[in-house]
């Protein structure tokens, strides 16, 4: 019976035609044909389509980071503040290649452009950091353990993988993430929600730089119709117009020359069609969009017709009331707790708001309002100002 069976399988599988194409090709390339073509959402896309390929990708991340690396950064208990203390030598010279500007806005971009950002603390032989490094993130990996909580991180780079452990106390790896509703392990980048405002922004040049090489209309054209009626010059008459447009009206020399016209020669200037001119404008709403994405007031990316801010210094300060403050105090509280737990002492780390030029004139304000208040101690005025406590206060 085995071999009854064996015999007629194989005689069926002979005379079936062979088919080496998918059975499901027609039904894939019908449901994809005519639609949109978007770039992808990896991070290594998005940063070089956003970031490397865009202007407005680019300015925007770099005044996120910059801003954000150069504001003071104090390290204060509940007593006192520091001056001196082995964290911040630390950060001033987080190891040999970078300063901690430097450091802090490649931190900072990492997290921006996409969601994530991963900071390694190099240990000496007394368990105490030495130097601190910022990692790739789109080199990183994080896997969880059982609990969903991660138990180890794995950096890739030239094939090779090395895994740092942190299912002990204290993990060498500071991760970072932006908040996402969808993922539990990492975060959203402004960068993929402006993804499609970049991909459109990144296509109206394209088909700017293809209009300008393959299709750009001339401003103007001769029409010649013919007192007889024939509409076509003769060679030798062709040949006379184009040295005489050569050499008459072309080049910066004879710019604004007067052109003489002869019977039968008419001029009809040429231009952009309104849907040529849409592009712009549809350039313009994704640049905008990009920026509104990145928390930047596109008055600060240049970007014309922005009349929400009523001055620059306006603008400037709201960047760094809602976008730059915001993302500073949370890298630095999580920096901060990670070191201080190395550390063993309970140290808080924070930019110094009275050191920000942009917002001098609020902490001004907010002093000033503060200092009058009488109803208030000594210990409760330092408190609302951010300082430690003064243990001889009342």
């Amino acid at each position: 019976m085995a071999f009854g069976i064996f015999r007629k399988t194989s005689k069926d599988s002979a005379a079936a035609p062979e088919a080496k194409a998918s059975a499901a090709g027609p039904v894939i390339a019908y449901h994809g044909a005519g639609r949109v073509a978007w770039s992808p959402r990896d991070a290594a896309t998005l940063t070089k389509t956003g970031f490397a390929g865009n202007p407005v990708g680019f300015r925007a991340v770099k005044l996120i980071a910059e801003a954000a690396a150069a504001l003071p950064l104090v390290l204060q208990s509940r007593q006192e503040r520091y001056e001196v203390h082995p964290m911040l030598d630390l950060l001033r010279r987080p190891n040999l290649a970078q300063s901690r500007a430097e450091l802090m806005e490649a931190l900072y971009g990492q997290l921006v452009l996409t969601g994530n950002g991963y900071l390694e603390a190099v240990a000496g032989e007394d368990g105490l950091p030495l130097e601190l490094h910022v990692l790739r993130s789109d080199r990183m990996a994080l896997i969880p353990g059982s609990d969903g909580w991660p138990i180890a991180y794995e950096y890739s780079v030239g094939g090779r993988k090395h895994r740092f452990d942190a299912s002990g106390g204290l993990s060498p790896v500071c991760h970072l993430r932006s908040f996402h509703p969808q993922d539990d392990h990492y975060g959203l980048s402004p960068m993929q929600a402006a993804a499609q405002a970049v991909d459109v922004h990144n296509a109206a040049s394209r088909w700017s730089k293809a209009l300008l090489d393959n299709a750009a209309r001339p401003s103007g054209a001769l029409v010649y119709r013919g007192l007889d009626g024939q509409a076509t010059l003769s060679a030798d008459q062709y040949a006379r117009l184009q040295d005489e447009m050569l050499s008459y009206h072309q080049g910066a020399a004879n710019a604004g020359r007067p052109m003489l016209l002869e019977g039968g020669l008419d001029w009809k200037p040429m231009g952009f069609s309104p849907s040529d001119m849409e592009f712009q404008k549809t350039k313009e709403a994704a640049a905008r969009e990009i920026a509104v994405a990145f928390g930047v007031p596109p008055m600060l990316l240049g970007l014309t017709g922005d009349a929400t801010y009523a001055n620059y210094q306006e603008a400037n300060r709201a960047f760094y009331r809602l976008t730059v403050l915001p993302l500073a105090a949370r890298v630095a509280a999580s920096v901060g707790s990670w070191l201080a737990a190395r550390y063993g002492e309970a140290l808080e780390l924070k930019p110094d708001l009275d050191q920000v030029p942009a917002l001098a004139e609020e902490r001004d304000k907010q002093w000033a309002r503060v200092a009058a208040a009488d109803f208030l101690s000594e210990r409760e005025k330092r408190r609302l100002l951010g300082l430690p406590e003064d243990t001889e206060a009342p």
